[in-house]
């Protein structure tokens, strides 16, 4: 079992940057694949950016393309999701989750069993 905790959230003007963090705890996130998903009030939850196991391949989501990166330390037990050139539009709640499949071949958007508790990001304009 994968408990995950989000970090790094808070309130920032247009055109700025946070950087979140996800730390997982109770297993080692090495083996995962790990997601990163946002939820705007009364919008559906939706993707945001995926990263392999192995940090060999990633997967964003076209709103976030060029301006969010996601990466991971497994020394660290920790994926990061920096974000650049923020807009009003990214406001929401940020969660990370992992997959529940062991060492996936393949990074997806949609095989995550395992959830943080979300941090709020919040952009003025």
């Amino acid at each position: 079992q994968v408990q995950l905790v989000e970090s790094g959230g808070g309130l920032v003007q247009a055109g700025g940057s946070l950087r979140l963090s996800c730390v997982a705890s109770g297993s080692t996130i090495r083996r995962y694949a790990v997601g990163w998903f946002r939820q705007a009030p009364g919008q559906e939850r939706e993707f945001v950016a995926a990263i392999k196991w192995s940090g060999g391949s990633t997967d964003y989501a076209d709103s976030v393309k060029g301006r969010f990166t996601i990466s991971r330390d497994n020394a660290k037990n920790t994926v990061y999701l920096q974000m650049n050139s923020l807009k009003p539009e990214d406001t929401a709640v940020y969660y990370c989750a992992a997959d529940g499949e062991f060492f996936r071949t393949r990074v997806t958007r949609d095989r995550y069993d395992y959830w943080g508790q979300g941090t709020q990001v919040t952009v003025s304009s």
